[in-house]
This record gives structure tokens, C-alpha cells and sequence, in this order.
């Protein structure tokens, strides 16, 4: 049989927001499909209807196009496997539960959740099995007459796979090996019901994998226990040999203690865990994102792929061209990958560094009108140079130079206390004399003015321009003091100064 081409799809339902760790599942299988010429396919797996939640379809493909992962096929970009929503395939389904029917792989039950209920007071552990399926209220219990007579009456049914029992069943898995699960320990899963003709994520699952061509299925650990379920299903319906290869990620863990990361981790260590700031539609809960936060997309992507994979090669930082050339399932970890937020804080600055002034000042922009200020780009450009370096994020540039663009109304207590002496009441004035006479753009000559000025009279030069910053700046913060009195010009400089003189003396 001729190689088929790869194939693999990300399915994500819409119940909220989308989880980082469902982002890396995303990447690692974009960077898959790239790796060997394949597609990728966005298929949203809407068929729980109780717990769909409206605006997240949105938000999904929001996220992505942000990411820059691009879809090859499905919601949003069509195909020829369309529809790409499970809810809208209806009809397809019904074609092979009946199938499943029809040939004894599945059986109907109309056990009411009351009952289902009494049975799990009765049994302890109980699950509807080979072992208890025939006390069951089903097909394979009632007559024929009976389940026809109970579906015209319009009785609410669900269909179930009829797992044979003690059977060991092999999944392939491209990550973790060969795993072996007796069917004892599976139950008679729901794959279908009727009450809103809708089937469950497991049937649904399958057949849109075989019939959009997947040929590989990566997807996170805690798919794995149902990974027998599926392989019997592609055996149910005569399908093994055109069945996906499968790949079970690791988990993404806690930054600390165990257990998988959760929205609480983010919520209590002040990180992310959603690529978009996401607004509860029920609570109004508002939850940050990478993007809100100041994240770059890139440096995102970097610190993901980097989670539970290893490039082979002795450094981190990659663009996603090279992730797609260096990217295979060989080595990625069966461990669980520990989710450390410091580190993709340490990505962002390192593709911080490597942006042109142009480019941060360009993206600081927006965040300087915000704040209800307007400047020069030349001078803006000028400003973000003294300090984009201090930063790791754009966001936070602000934090760096707001006492450029707002005099200070009050005075760090410890900078006072440390830079302000009693000799700086005459020492500054006199300083502010020696700047009159100079050109406060001229950074470099002014600076060899002052250190002569400040040499000559035998001031300590720490002394001095550490009190010049607190009169200026409010703090002993900020960068190279000539950089910031040319920025803020003569004018504004002398009545900061003024002001301090009267406040500090």
C-alpha cells in the first residue's frame, strides 16, 4: 500500500477557553504536519451540547492566528472533508451507529440515570460492562418488540460499545511504545444519545479521523485510556488498516508540587494560562492571556515547543522554521514537562534583545497614547533605546520612563534618605548654574562640562549626580542622566529642580 500523506488534526472543544497545554498539542502537531509535507486540520468537537460555551469557537481561531499557527484545513478555512463542526454532522453519525447496530458492536440502553444510580449504590465500583450489562435494561435484555415499541414511544436511549471481555488489546504508541490493556478494565462506553442525536467523542472521533484522512493522532496523556476504546472501534468498523498512528504528549505539570498545571497555578503565581485574556461569559470572570500580558507570539511558541522536547542541540532559542526542520515524536519525553513561567519570561526578553529600536518603539506606541501622552517618534525611538534592555517586556517600558513624560509629585523616601546629603542644597544649584551656558542636546559635551565642573571644585561625583537624579527623576532609577535632561529639555529640567529644592530642603 502506497505512503499516505500526513495528516493530522487538532480538535478542540468549545467549552472556555483554550489551556496552554492545548496550545502545544497544537504546536507540536503543526510542527509535525510541516516536518513531513502534511496538513493540518482544525476540527471543533462541539458535541456536548451541555457544555458549550458561546464565544469560544472565536476565541480559538483567535488564538492561533495570534501564534501564527496556520490551519491547512477546517473551521474558518474549509476543505474537502467539510463540515469541520461535529454538531453539524448529524447525519453522518447516525449512518454508523446503525452500522455498529446492526453488525452486534453496540447495543441500545435505556437505563435512566436513577437507575444507573441505584446500581452504583448497589455494586461497588460498578460500570456497565460484559459482567453487569445483561441486568442492564438494553437490547440485548429486552425483546425486539420491546426496544422498537420503547424508540416509537419516543424513550430516551444511549448507545454503547459491546466490549468483549478479557481481551488484551495493543496500542502502538509512538511515544510511549507498545501498551497492553486488558479489556476487564474497560466499561460499555456511551457512543450515541438519542436525546439530542448527538454521538460522544469517542465515535465521533473516529470517524471523522478516518474519514478526513488522519494519519497520525498527537494528543495530550490524559487521552491515553481511551486510546483501546478507539482501537477496538477502528477494528468494529473494519478499519485497522488505515488506522492513525498514535502519540500521547506529557503532561504539562505545576511549577511546583505535583499534578497537572491548572488556571489556580496561574491565578496564585501571577502567570497565564490561556494565549488570550479570556471574559467568563457566566462568572465575568476575566482571566490574563500571553498576548494581554505582553508576550511576543514567537517567544511563546520557543518556550512551548521546549516543553517536553528536546532539539538535540546545545541551545534554546529557535524560530519556528527551525523548530518544523529539527521537530520529531523520537525525542519527545514520556515525563511530565514542569511548566516554569520564569524561564518564558527569560524567552520574551531574549526576543526582546533581538527587535530593532523601530520595532519596540512601534509597539510602545499604542501603550504611551493609552497613558494620554503624545511624542515624536524620533524622540519616542530615542527614549525606548536608553531602556528596552531593562525590560522583558514592552509593556512594562512604561514603567521605565513615565517620570519622562510626568514630573514627579512626590520623592522615593529611600532614595532620599540615601542620595539627597546636606550639601546637595548648594551643591545643585551650582550644578544648575553650569548647565545654563550648555546645548542640553549635546549629551557628550556636557557630560565632559560637568564631570571638569564637578572635579574642579572637589565634589564627590556620586554625591552630586545622584541628588541631581533624585531632583529630576524622584528616584535614584532610570538611565544616564545627560540622556534624560536632553530628552526633557532646559525648561523642564529647571522647574523639576526648583521644586525639589523647595520640597527636599
Amino acid at each position: 500500500m502506497a505512503e499516505r500523506k500526513v495528516r493530522v488534526r487538532f480538535a478542540p472543544s468549545p467549552t472556555g477557553a483554550l489551556h496552554i497545554g492545548g496550545v502545544r498539542t497544537a504546536l507540536y502537531n503543526y510542527l509535525f504536519a510541516k516536518k513531513h509535507g502534511g496538513d493540518l486540520l482544525l476540527r471543533i468537537e462541539d458535541t456536548d451540547s451541555q457544555r458549550f460555551v458561546p464565544g469560544a469557537e472565536d476565541y480559538i481561531i483567535e488564538s492561533f492566528k495570534w501564534l501564527g499557527i496556520k490551519f491547512d484545513e477546517g473551521v474558518g478555512i474549509g476543505g474537502d472533508h467539510a463540515p469541520y463542526r461535529q454538531s453539524e454532522r448529524r447525519d453522518i453519525y447516525k449512518k454508523y451507529v446503525q452500522q455498529l447496530l446492526d453488525a452486534g458492536y453496540a447495543y441500545m440502553a435505556f437505563d435512566t440515570p436513577a437507575e444507573l444510580e441505584e446500581k452504583h449504590k448497589e455494586i461497588p465500583n460498578f460500570q456497565y460492562d460484559a459482567h453487569t450489562r445483561m441486568s442492564g435494561i438494553n437490547s440485548l435484555t429486552l425483546s425486539k418488540e420491546e426496544v422498537e415499541k420503547r424508540v416509537a414511544n419516543g424513550e430516551k436511549y444511549v448507545v454503547r460499545i459491546k466490549v468483549q471481555p478479557d481481551e488484551d488489546i495493543e496500542v502502538d504508541d509512538l511515544i510511549r511504545g507498545k501498551v497492553v490493556i486488558n479489556s476487564n478494565v474497560l466499561d460499555d462506553k456511551v457512543l450515541y444519545k438519542a436525546a439530542d442525536e448527538l454521538p460522544t467523542y469517542h465515535l465521533a472521533n473516529i470517524v471523522d479521523d478516518h474519514l478526513m484522512e488522519i494519519t497520525h493522532v498527537i494528543r495530550g496523556e490524559e487521552w491515553l485510556p481511551s486510546a483501546p476504546l478507539h482501537v477496538l472501534l477502528y477494528r468494529c468498523f473494519g478499519w485497522a488498516d488505515t488506522m492513525p498512528k498514535f502519540a500521547h504528549l506529557p503532561l504539562l505539570l505545576k511549577p511546583e508540587g505535583n499534578g497537572k498545571l491548572s488556571k489556580r497555578d496561574g491565578d496564585r503565581l501571577g502567570f497565564p494560562v490561556f494565549p488570550l485574556q479570556w471574559k467568563d461569559p457566566k462568572t465575568g470572570d476575566m482571566s490574563s492571556g500571553y498576548r494581554e500580558s505582553g508576550y511576543f507570539p514567537e517567544a511563546t511558541i520557543n518556550f512551548l515547543a521546549l516543553l517536553g522536547w528536546n532539539p538535540g542541540i546545545d541551545r534554546e532559542i529557535f524560530s519556528m522554521s527551525e523548530l518544523i526542520d529539527l521537530f520529531s515524536l523520537e525525542r519527545v519525553s514520556k515525563a511530565g514537562a514542569r511548566f516554569d513561567f520564569e524561564k518564558c519570561k527569560w524567552f520574551n526578553k531574549e526576543y526582546m534583545m533581538m527587535k530593532s529600536d523601530d520595532e519596540i518603539t512601534k509597539l510602545f506606541a499604542p501603550i504611551l497614547e493609552e497613558k494620554g501622552h503624545a511624542c515624536d517618534y524620533d524622540k519616542l525611538k530615542y527614549i525606548v533605546s536608553l531602556v528596552r534592555n531593562r525590560v522583558s517586556f514592552v509593556n512594562d517600558i512604561w514603567n521605565e520612563v513615565n517620570y519622562m513624560f510626568e514630573a514627579p509629585t512626590e520623592y522615593d523616601e529611600k532614595s532620599v534618605k540615601k542620595r539627597w546629603k546636606p550639601e546637595s542644597s548648594t551643591q545643585i544649584p551650582e550644578l544648575m548654574q553650569v548647565l545654563e551656558g550648555l546645548d542640553f542636546a549635546n549629551v557628550e559635551e556636557n557630560e565632559k562640562t560637568v564631570l571638569a565642573w564637578i572635579e574642579s571644585k572637589g565634589y564627590n561625583l556620586g554625591g552630586v549626580m545622584n541628588a541631581f537624579r533624585v531632583a529630576v527623576v524622584g528616584a535614584a532609577r532610570g538611565p544616564q542622566m545627560f540622556d534624560i535632561i536632553n530628552i526633557l529639555g532646559k525648561e523642564e529640567t529647571y522647574a523639576r529642580v526648583k521644586r525639589a529644592l523647595e520640597v527636599l530642603k
